[in-house]
């Protein structure tokens, strides 16, 4: 590439965060990669290295605000501006709502949501001036409708797509792709091997999402002209029921 870029992914793991970044790298992308712990992100880090990629790893609390704008900033400074921003904080707990004390349901709405919003409108300040750039905010079912023992979590996804929203209302005519990707369904990972056995034993029936190809679908948001954009998809395995 002519031009250094950057993604920032924010909640970067061992699943669909690591590999939108591998994706986005593997296309010449700087990855530059956040967790609250960096020192987790070594082997992500170094896969993309090993994938010709350049990665930059960082440790940084998303729901702080000044972490966030100092994160943005350095990335703008030090390494290049950055063209993509993705937000992928889980969050997901259940708890009955009887159960549920203020802290939890505090704490839930500040990783899915608060942090989001942080994310995006810093990004959005560094964004807008250049009048390009695409920032995805990453739904759940949750999104979408809330269940039984998800008031928390469900409370949270909702404000994520409110802002998703509003924000692709706001910034669409200023040249920013506002997308917000619903992951509908079990994914491969660690976790699900661990403890739904019987939910991943259906990855040989392609029964759940495969993280490469849900960055594919990150990638491909990113690559849309302007007069076709999407703002919202959903991604689920054939087999889930909806």
């Amino acid at each position: 590439m002519s031009q250094r870029k950057a993604i920032l992914v924010i909640g970067a793991g061992d699943a669909t965060g690591g590999a939108i970044a591998r994706r986005f790298a593997r296309e010449g992308y700087i990855a530059c990669v956040t967790r609250r712990n960096a020192d987790k992100l070594a082997p992500l880090v170094q896969r993309i290295e090993a994938e010709g990629g350049i990665a930059h790893a960082f440790g940084s609390d998303a729901r702080k605000e000044e972490e966030m704008t100092s994160l943005v900033q350095r990335i703008e400074a030090d390494i290049a501006p950055i063209e993509v921003a993705v937000f992928n904080i889980g969050a997901n707990v259940r708890f009955d709502v009887l159960d549920t004390t203020a802290r939890v349901y505090f704490k839930v709405w500040e990783m899915a949501c608060f942090a989001g919003f942080l994310m995006g409108r810093e990004t959005a300040r560094v964004m807008v001036p250049r009048g390009r750039g695409s920032i995805f905010f990453t739904g759940a079912t949750a999104s979408l409708r809330g269940r039984a023992g998800f008031s928390a979590f469900a409370g949270a996804k909702h404000g994520l797509r409110a802002l998703a929203q509003s924000m692709a209302k706001e910034l669409g005519p200023q040249g920013i792709h506002v997308a917000h990707p619903i992951i509908d369904g079990a994914i491969d990972t660690a976790f699900i091997r661990e403890n739904f056995p019987e939910r991943y034993a259906l990855k040989d029936r392609d029964g759940i999402l495969n993280p490469e190809h849900i960055a594919d679908a990150y990638w491909m948001l990113h690559q849309q002209p302007r007069d076709a954009w999407t703002h919202e998809l959903d991604l689920r395995p054939w087999i889930e029921a909806w």
